[in-house]
Formats: C-alpha cells, structure tokens, sequence
C-alpha cells in the first residue's frame, strides 16, 4: 500500500475529518478535539480574521489552544503563551513486537494513568484522552509504571503518544518495549506508527531513532490565548446574523 505523507503536514486535521470525526467539534474552517480529550485545534492553512474569530468562539474568552505546526501568527491582541520548536518522525521501518507483560488500559485505568502523566510531563494527556486509540501499560506489584498509547489517527498512520515512564524504573528499557508494543499493534493493522517529539528532549529522541524512526520534518508546538474582546465581536456577528433570519427582520 503505498503511504501517503501529505496527511502528515496537518494530522489533527486529517484525524478529525477521518478516524476521530466523531469527536470533531467544528466551526466554519475550523476543528478541534473535546476539550477534556486533546488540547489541538486544526486551522485552514490560510487563516483570516474570520478564522481566528470562530477559534475564539470555539476555545471561549481567556482559554489556551494548542496550534501545533506551521500556522500563522495569530492577529494583535491574542497572546502566545508557548512556541516550542519540535520534531516529526516517522516509523516505515519500525516493525514493532507484542510484549505479553503490557495490558490494554481503558477509562477505569484513566485516574493513575493521569497520576502517571502528572509525575512524568510526557506532554497532553486529559481525562478522556483514552478514547483515541489503543493505551498499554507496564505494572509492577499492581502499580502502573509505565505507558503509552495512541493519539493522531491520520489516513494510513496512528500517532505513538504519552510515551512515560515512572522515574524510579528507568534504565530498564520499559519505554522502549512499549513502543514497540504499540507500533506492532498499528502494524497490525496495516498502518505506520509516527510521532513527535519536542527538539530538546534530545534523550527521547535518540531512542526513537534506535527503533527505526526517521526525522521527517521540524514543526512548532504553539499554544495562544484567546482575548475576550475577540469572543465579545464573534459573539455579536453571530447574534446579528441571527436576527437577520429570522422572517420579521
């Protein structure tokens, strides 16, 4: 089958439209996951103001969204919390290999792994993240220890996500076995496991390339705020529009 890379340009946008658009909340060109699933927001690749108004609309005044690769600057007023420059990469020769100490993890699980995300900063990972795709985890005397999962479903490809590991049990290559875990089971389902990573975590990105994976691309990981005053404007355009349908206007 032959792997289309284009959908990995904008994967948040091609998974809301493809695998995860049950989830897509929309708003005129623009998509984002739940709230308490994902913190991504996909915009159209050529932004105008009325983008940025249905954003604001969407996220709500004085929220933060996560604009992850190559989008414009957002206009004057809207704060930029965060611009973390990171890395894709992509795993066409990553074969991966089933671990029978990793168990499937599901929403009764969600409580330690949050504890688990909270102690280690692997990067997002919210209440009802879960429900994206297939999460494994490593336990030692009942306590989970380690995990990872999947996150981006783009056409042909699954995103390898929230990749941790409990500080007391590292050095022993629980990340590694996870990985591969979870890159077996998107094998087996005929797709290519990708990710990303942020450009200075240099350790995590050292593991990856042993496993197969191969830089594809530098990207940016932005988070913005939305201004109230831009939410008051969208708030009133749609409350006009509104007025003008209605047969007595």
């Amino acid at each position: 089958m032959t792997i289309s890379f284009a959908v990995l340009d904008d994967p948040i946008r091609a998974s809301l439209l493809g695998a995860h658009a049950h989830l897509a909340e929309r708003r005129g060109r623009v998509l984002r996951y739940p709230p308490d699933v994902a913190p991504f927001l996909s915009m159209p690749p050529d932004p105008g103001p009325a983008d940025w108004d249905d954003v604001a609309a969407l996220a709500g005044p004085g929220r933060k969204v996560s604009l992850p690769g190559a989008v414009a600057a957002p206009p004057a007023g809207w704060e930029e919390v965060a611009n973390i420059p990171g890395v894709q990469l992509t795993g066409e020769l990553v074969p991966g290999a089933y671990d029978t100490d990793a168990v499937r993890l599901g929403p009764a699980d969600v409580p330690e792994m949050l504890d688990l995300v909270e102690r280690t900063k692997p990067g997002p990972f919210l209440p009802r993240t879960v429900e994206l795709g297939v999460y494994l985890g490593l336990r030692f005397g009942g306590v989970l220890v380690a995990m990872a999962g999947e996150r981006l479903h783009p056409p042909g490809w699954t995103e390898i996500s929230a990749v941790c590991t409990d500080p007391a049990y590292h050095g022993r290559g629980l990340a590694t076995r996870l990985v591969l875990a979870v890159a077996a089971g998107i094998r087996g389902r005929g797709e290519t496991p990708f990710l990303h990573a942020s450009a200075a975590n240099v350790g995590a990105i050292r593991l990856y390339e042993r496993l197969g994976f191969r830089l594809r691309r530098t990207t940016n990981f932005r988070t913005v705020g939305v201004p109230a005053r831009i939410v008051e404007r969208a708030a009133l355009t749609l409350a006009t529009a509104g007025e003008a349908d209605r047969p007595d206007a």
